[in-house]
């Protein structure tokens, strides 16, 4: 028997399997840089901030002149105004965003209900430049600490709720405190700052 008629079967196999190979190369998702800048110590995040994970863009943010900003590293669009709701409890934040639509807060993006929400803990997170403090959140462009208008409005270095749970008691979910980034969970009856995201896949 032809041994080329003997490999057909495992040439086919391996073009079939090209497709799955080439989707789990790309299927990877960088981790983003913490936005720490200065090194401290040899070996640490400042150290190797120019060298390891994903670089920020420049500008980091885009002010879309609608009460949007689009986060050029992640895709994601925040509400302008930071602080357009005060504090609410974590059910009331929860509701709050989902029920936002432009012609609130400032929203002339045309922006239906149902379109926003409360972030998780990770996007909520993406907006911490390590960098910083009160708040430590960066600028339009990346490169220094928030400045009213640049491009947020109403940041406040406080608790902000994201919309997910702790796993180790559903009564509780997590937070991030934009005063330093630290990330925690706390009751859901507490009151905290609400701010609105939309879009990310």
């Amino acid at each position: 028997m032809n041994q080329t008629f003997l490999r057909l079967p495992f040439v086919i196999v391996l073009l079939l399997s090209l497709p799955v190979l080439v989707w789990a190369a790309s299927a990877v998702a960088p981790v983003p840089k913490s936005g720490q800048l200065t090194n401290y110590y040899f070996g640490d995040d400042g150290y190797y901030a120019s060298t390891k994970d994903v670089s920020w863009p420049n500008p980091r943010f885009t002010k879309n002149n609608d009460g949007t900003v689009t986060d050029n590293l992640t895709g994601l669009i925040w509400l302008e105004n930071a602080n357009c709701f005060t504090t609410r409890t974590w059910a009331q934040a929860l509701s709050d965003a989902k029920t936002l639509k432009s012609g609130a807060c400032s929203l002339s993006d045309g922006s239906a209900l149902g379109e926003w929400r409360l972030p998780s803990k990770k996007e909520l997170e993406s907006l911490v430049a390590s960098e910083y403090v009160s708040p430590a959140v960066p600028n339009t462009a990346g490169t220094a600490k928030w400045t009213a208008g640049a491009p947020f409005t109403g940041v406040q270095s406080n608790y902000y709720w994201s919309s997910t749970t702790y796993a180790g008691n559903t009564s509780v979910a997590w937070f991030v405190y934009l005063l330093d980034g630290i990330v925690n969970p706390n009751n859901k009856a507490n009151t905290y700052y609400v701010w609105p995201v939309r879009g990310g896949q």
